[in-house]
């Protein structure tokens, strides 16, 4: 088949070299790609937020899937528009990507199934932004209602500082804080039937021991050496077929990528969070495990035969990846910065571009990640870091404790 896949960072080149190994595919085409991409994919120039551009795109080069890597396109309804074209699609309408475009959405969609989650109120004026935070009390839980790129949520015990992110945000939701170790799990849906991806857990805080401001993700490793027995079958009972009945319910049926963002509290799993597509960076990790093609699981979520498909196989043993951050990142990242030592197997591109003479050139915040697998958890990590220390990169930075904890036999609690 040939397969049209949509956007241009560390997600993307993680489902682009998968895509190119399943021998179902005869050609990959990526809009807009990067360098790396650039080695598995022909790459095309289109504005992937633009519904009709995408759809023309689909169907000047024939394809039989589009897969949507990022969230902005879905929300704007490029599948939509491919859907009318009669092209399959990986990826939910632009009403169901609701569940990432809107936290309120996501909160009312929740209770409506009823999804274990955190209590939260939408505030739009200081008043009710204060009522909120002192109900709930520290640490404070401050998220902006719509897409931010990852880095819309402030945890913090200052109230000033939720005070200020609320102001900067406008309308925001304000939750009761969950705590409890992270986990993300993806599931693959037609809106019916669901198959859930290895857990993994990310990294979202900027430095070592969970400091800093929180990113886009510094890392990432699967599977959980200590993730409670029965987690996934508990969280696809009480949260991800409640919640894929409840939006055909509404007549909007989510299809595609559920990733489910929880907290294991001392009650047990509490969903964060809802996202519409593969999540960054554990979609290298969960990938890098997976031994089932790629483009044949993704074209039967995307034509409604999921309930058909075989069951999932998986590669022993675990896998790590770590991202190299340029400098200043993430408040204003330095940008155009030379990087040597990128190409070798392992290395995924997030935000690189190529210069007229050939040279790789630094052109985003989170700019590329070291990604392995390995017999075990030790292994994987020791194999990524490796990947990361032959990475020249001026000014860039990462962290050094990505899995540690986990490998030392304890559980990781990201910030």
């Amino acid at each position: 088949m040939r397969v049209l896949l949509l956007g241009g960072g560390g997600r993307e080149h993680a489902l682009a070299l998968r895509l190119a190994e399943d021998a179902s595919v005869s050609e990959l085409i990526c809009a807009p790609g990067n360098p790396g991409i650039a080695e598995v994919a022909q790459q095309r120039s289109v504005d992937i937020v633009d519904p009709g551009a995408v759809a023309a795109l689909a169907v000047e080069v024939a394809a039989d899937l589009v897969v949507i890597g990022p969230e902005a396109p879905l929300v704007a309804g490029v599948a939509d528009a491919v859907r009318a074209k009669g092209i399959p699609v990986f990826g939910p309408s632009a009403e169901a990507a609701r569940l990432e475009g809107s936290k309120t959405f996501a909160k009312d969609v929740m209770t409506a199934a009823g999804v274990p989650t955190a209590r939260a109120y939408t505030c739009t004026e200081a008043e009710g932004v204060g009522r909120a935070l002192d109900e709930f009390g520290p640490p404070y839980v401050v998220k902006n209602d719509g897409l931010a790129a990852g880095k819309g949520v402030v945890v913090t015990d200052d109230r000033a500082v939720a005070l200020e992110h609320a102001q900067e945000c406008g309308r925001v939701v304000i939750e009761e804080y969950l705590d409890g170790p992270e986990v993300s799990l993806f599931v693959v849906t037609d809106g019916e039937a669901a198959v859930p991806l290895l857990p993994a857990q990310d990294f979202k805080r900027v430095g070592d021991g969970d400091s800093g401001p929180n990113t886009g993700g510094m890392g990432a490793y699967a599977p959980l050496p200590w993730a409670p027995t029965g987690l996934v079958d508990e969280v696809m009972r009480d949260v991800v077929y409640p919640t894929l009945t409840e939006m055909r319910r509404r007549g909007t049926p989510f299809s595609g990528l559920l990733y489910v963002g929880l907290a294991i509290t001392a009650k047990g799993p509490r969903v964060i969070e809802f996202n519409a597509r593969f999540g960054d960076p554990e979609t290298q990790v969960v990938l890098a495990l997976l031994e089932t093609p790629l483009a044949g699981l993704l074209h039967a979520a995307a034509t409604g035969t999921l309930a058909d498909h075989p069951p999932l196989r998986w590669r022993a043993g675990a896998a790590v990846t770590v991202v190299v951050a340029a400098e200043g990142y993430p408040a204003t990242p330095r940008t155009g910065d030379v990087i040597t030592g990128a190409d070798r197997p392992g290395i995924i591109h997030a935000g690189t571009r190529r210069a007229s003479d050939g040279a790789l050139l630094s052109a985003g915040g989170r700019v590329l990640c070291g990604t392995a697998a390995g017999a075990d958890l030790a292994a994987a990590r020791d194999a990524a870091y490796q990947l990361v220390r032959e990475v020249t990169l001026e000014g860039s930075h990462h962290r050094s404790d990505i899995a540690a904890v986990a490998i030392d036999g304890g559980v990781v609690v990201p910030g």
